[in-house]
């Protein structure tokens, strides 16, 4: 909580200016500081995500890479060697729209990105701003 509530207030001193850019850069900037194999893992993440659409903009949420339209959460990235866990977690939060029936994803374990796995996670981005 204390790692939000420092996100918060950066974000709020920073201004109308280069929010976005400075989002990213700190993104890409936490991404830099993992240990591998979460730095590949998330960089490609970082790769399909702002590559499959111009809806969600990288930000920092609890210290962690995510997207966001509008200010809120679509899908994240978490560590799992951050988290102390042992795997990595792809999510989404309630603002993606991948409602399906009575039962549909909301995280996956990442250890590896295979292609396959790197088409999936690119298809539920599209879905989940569709």
């Amino acid at each position: 909580m204390k790692v939000r509530a420092a996100e918060v207030k950066k974000e709020s001193s920073r201004g109308r200016g280069n929010k976005a850019a400075a989002d990213e850069a700190a993104v890409l900037a936490k991404i830099e500081q993992m240990a591998e194999p979460d730095r590949t893992i998330a960089g490609r993440i970082h790769a399909i995500v702002t590559g499959n659409t111009s809806e969600l903009a990288p930000k920092l949420w609890y210290g962690q890479p995510a997207y966001a339209r509008k200010g809120k959460v679509v899908c994240f990235f978490r560590s799992g060697q951050d988290d102390k866990e042992r795997y990595s977690t792809f999510g989404f939060n309630p603002e993606a729209n991948l409602d399906e029936g009575g039962f549909w994803p909301t995280s996956f374990a990442v250890s590896e990105l295979t292609a396959k796995a790197e088409k999936e996670i690119a298809a539920l981005v599209r879905k989940a701003v569709s």
